[in-house]
């Protein structure tokens, strides 16, 4: 595991911000309700914690920013290591902040590869792969997640509850869709094989 900023930005009692990314499992996928489970869970354990943030799924890889105090967030950080719907869990900020990003949101959740189409400043990070950004870059990925949580705001259209939608579903498709042209060559293939096949078996009675 690495980290970013644990030395190099103290973490104080008051207000922190828990960064991190992680790869989804093959038990995550198994379930169709994953994001679905782990936002409902979430939020009610963060209400209860005064934790605040976001949840982003996309390409496989999970992306959260999450705020609140250092104990609630170290709390959070040890369940998140023993969450098998998870792995490779890579903490790129654990620091201390002066305010809040996304203070109504106990967690929201986005799907990357749908939302990210129709943003103009979202596509310039796909496909999505924040395991290969830098830090600027996931930065300034969570600071127009920030733009859009505060248009939002402004607009008296706060979004609190969470997209529903079925992780195994996303990344078949997703799948599925890159592959199109794989799965078709193989189909032809195998019909092909089973026409030489007949063909032979007839021949052997013909002669």
């Amino acid at each position: 595991m690495s980290t970013v900023n644990d030395s190099t930005n103290p973490v104080t009692p008051d207000l922190c911000q828990f960064v991190y990314l992680s790869h989804i499992t093959s038990t995550g996928l198994a379930s169709a309700s994953t994001l679905n489970d782990i936002a409902e869970v979430a939020i009610k354990h963060n209400k209860a914690d005064n934790i605040t943030g976001i949840l982003c799924y996309g390409n496989g890889y999970f992306l959260q920013c999450v705020e609140g105090s250092e104990q609630a967030l170290t709390n959070l950080k040890n369940r998140l290591l023993v969450d098998d719907r998870h792995k490779d869990l890579k903490i790129l900020d654990f620091s201390a902040i002066a305010e809040r990003r996304f203070a109504g949101w106990s967690l929201r959740s986005i799907t990357l590869e749908r939302w990210m189409m129709n943003e103009p400043k979202l596509k310039t990070f796909m496909p999505f792969k924040p395991n290969m950004w830098d830090t600027n870059e996931w930065q300034q990925f969570l600071d127009i997640l920030q733009g859009y949580y505060e248009d939002q705001e402004r607009s008296g259209e706060l979004d609190t509850q969470p997209i529903k939608y079925n992780t195994l579903g996303v990344t078949l498709g997703k799948v599925v869709g890159q592959h199109q042209a794989f799965f078709l060559i193989q189909t032809v293939l195998g019909g092909l094989i089973v026409l030489a096949l007949l063909w032979l078996m007839l021949a052997d009675k013909i002669w």
